[in-house]
């Protein structure tokens, strides 16, 4: 199988939202890396340096293989 390997940035914003950015897909883990250094010099990114995160998928795998409940759903659930 061949994997890939996503770099996302999060940081909070103001009102306790995430704000979540896909910076790229790389064909190697040391690929990903050097992609955070270069980021990490960037306006924004520079004062959240502990928001990079490298996550390994396998190609043509599905990542998600359960359906999901929205956060109303779950709690609705949490109570019944």
């Amino acid at each position: 199988m061949t994997d890939v390997f996503l770099v996302h940035h999060v940081h909070q914003l103001p009102d306790a939202e995430e704000d979540v950015k896909l910076l790229g897909v790389f064909s190697s883990e040391a690929r990903a890396v050097l992609a955070i250094d270069r980021a990490r010099n960037l306006t924004g990114f520079s004062e959240a340096l502990d928001g990079f995160s490298v996550d390994k998928y396998q190609v043509d795998k599905s990542a998600w293989t359960e359906g999901f409940l929205t956060w109303g759903q779950a709690e609705d659930k949490g109570n019944g």
